[in-house]
């Protein structure tokens, strides 16, 4: 009955305080949800899996909200590929250019590419997202015991955290994993459900596993109409880690992030591009734009209170159809905006 009690105090003082908590709102919705679905006929299983996926989700929260203003490259591979393989060697080289560019590297936990990006980017820099599995996946020396390593229960939970905390995808060569999170990505990308972010797959020098994917891609799903031609800008294929690494960081030169306010898509920028290069990208991409043109302004209404509200904006109506257009521009605006843009650090959010 103490831990019912203490439930019903903490329940009453959290509900008189949500006027005045920053996201009291959302907090509310929250409570109201679990309070429907109490009253529902869902199963033990159905309890055990949102409070579980709920658990998950705490942990990760509490992990990554210290470094929420630090850019994160997510890398993805097998963790069968062993310590005396180019692939291996390539993965450390990887991590450990991106931290020395200030980003941060999110691994699986595990073995193979895994280790081998959280040996490159050491653990100061790693984070480990570790899940229970029959085999393969206890956590690797260079991330275990770290409170940066986080272990989940669910697939579906880890699989969030990996894109809602990255900034850059790089996959590796690798198994059903790789491919389903290659897969998964890309998908979500090209319906705008994540990024846009630069998504990098590399192989070894002379090696044909992305290549020959690539060409399965371009023959059975494009030549057939399943896919856009555009589709193919989301991602590049390198077997240079200074030409991924560089990729990465050019990303960011320009282009800081981008929201949806309402019907329109806000981009927002480290620099004010000039007059005439906001009339080249209305030329050149104004297939993107639903009605009207590309805006330069600054914060929108519904954007004072963020901390990026100082930032300039391109603002237009996204006819949200072409994605790999969207990549296209984005790729046009990093190469505006003179040569002092990578002085601030690309990976400061």
């Amino acid at each position: 009955m103490d831990v019912l009690s203490d439930l019903k105090n903490s329940l009453s003082a959290t509900i008189d305080r949500l006027p005045t908590m920053a996201n009291g709102k959302w907090i509310q919705r929250a409570l109201e949800t679990i309070l429907r679905l109490s009253e529902t006929e869902i199963d033990r299983l159905d309890w055990k899996i949102l409070s579980a996926s709920i658990e998950d989700m705490e942990r990760a929260f509490e992990t990554f909200h210290p470094y929420r203003h630090i850019r994160k490259v997510a890398v993805f591979g097998s963790a069968r590929i062993s310590e005396t393989t180019p692939e291996y060697q390539l993965a450390q080289d990887f991590a450990q250019l991106i931290a020395q560019q200030g980003f941060m590297t999110i691994t699986g936990g595990g073995g193979g590419i895994m280790a081998a990006a959280n040996a490159g980017a050491g653990a100061e820099n790693s984070f480990g997202l570790n899940i229970e599995l029959p085999f393969e996946q206890g956590a690797n020396k260079y991330i275990s015991g770290d409170p940066k390593s986080i272990a989940f229960k669910y697939f579906f939970t880890r699989k969030l955290f990996f894109l809602r905390e990255s900034d850059a995808v790089v996959l590796f060569p690798g198994g059903f994993g790789t491919q389903d999170e290659a897969l998964e990505t890309l998908t979500l990308c090209q319906t705008g459900r994540y990024g846009p972010v630069p998504l990098v797959l590399v192989d070894r020098p002379g090696g044909t596993y992305w290549r020959d994917w690539d060409s399965y891609l371009r023959k059975n799903l494009a030549a057939t109409g399943l896919i856009s031609a555009t589709d193919f800008e989301l991602y590049t294929i390198t077997d240079d880690v200074r030409l991924a690494a560089e990729l990465i960081r050019n990303f960011y030169r320009v282009y800081h992030s981008s929201r949806y306010v309402g019907d329109r898509f806000a981009i927002r920028l480290k620099v004010p591009i000039c007059d005439r290069d906001l009339e080249l990208l209305n030329r050149e991409f104004g297939d993107l734009v639903a009605s009207g043109e590309i805006v330069q302004t600054t914060a929108l209404a519904e954007e004072l209170d963020e901390v990026t509200a100082d930032l300039p904006r391109l603002v237009f109506k996204f006819d949200r159809r072409d994605f790999g257009r969207l990549y296209q521009l984005l790729g046009k605006i990093n190469c505006m905006g003179g040569d002092d843009c990578l002085d601030t650090h690309p990976e400061s959010k």
